[in-house]
């Protein structure tokens, strides 16, 4: 089976993996690890089987390069007495609404990446814990325990009128659709600002 080049796999994926990304590192180091996952992925390119989830294999590559940078940072000495970077408006989801990052942030690493990788990647349970390690229920469980803490520690903004087809991609700070419901999935009324920001399909 032939494979399509390697700047359509960018063009068709990359929205996706800068939003998990984003999600998994917080706004500061997610353009590294994006650039770091697709110089991985064009390396390895040639060697991906025709018939491979091309979705899955990128997440698997985004999830290494996460770990890598969440390693380094625990190595980097923090420097005393430096003034905090001023916020910039250069569309990062933190400038967008700060409130979502420390939320997930606050999130025990397993559900942050269950919830990336199920609700913004649109990978099954089964493929995130083949990519995280771990069963199935598992997995399943750590999204929804995710999701549950962010419906109560996320704040609501409710919108009167959200817009399904841009509501996520507003809040990420991205331009291109990537086919994964954005709606709350759980009717009009009773829904909360994290289940509009992950896009939450109804369980």
């Amino acid at each position: 089976m032939s494979k399509p080049p390697f700047e359509q796999i960018v063009t068709e994926h990359g929205p996706v993996v800068l939003r998990v990304v984003r999600a998994v590192l917080g706004p500061h180091d997610a353009e590294d690890a994006w650039s770091e996952t697709f110089l991985a992925a064009l390396r390895a390119y040639p060697e991906l089987p025709g018939d491979a989830n091309v979705a899955a294999w990128l997440v698997t590559v985004a999830h290494r390069k996460a770990i890598d940078v969440t390693r380094a940072n625990a190595r980097r000495p923090v420097p005393a007495g430096v003034l905090p970077e001023r916020p910039s408006a250069a569309g990062r989801p933190e400038d967008w609404d700060p409130d979502l990052w420390r939320a997930l942030k606050a999130l025990p690493e397993r559900q942050r990446h269950a919830v990336a990788y199920h609700y913004l990647a649109g990978l099954p349970y089964k493929e995130i814990a083949a990519v995280t390690g771990g069963s199935t229920d598992a997995a399943r469980r750590a999204a929804a325990d995710g999701m549950r803490t962010l419906r109560r520690t996320y704040p609501a903004h409710p919108d009167p009128d959200p817009d399904p087809e841009t509501d996520t991609r507003t809040r990420t700070g991205t331009g291109t659709s990537t086919g994964t419901d954005t709606s709350t999935g759980t009717g009009g009324r009773g829904s909360t600002a994290a289940d509009n920001e992950t896009g939450a399909k109804g369980r």
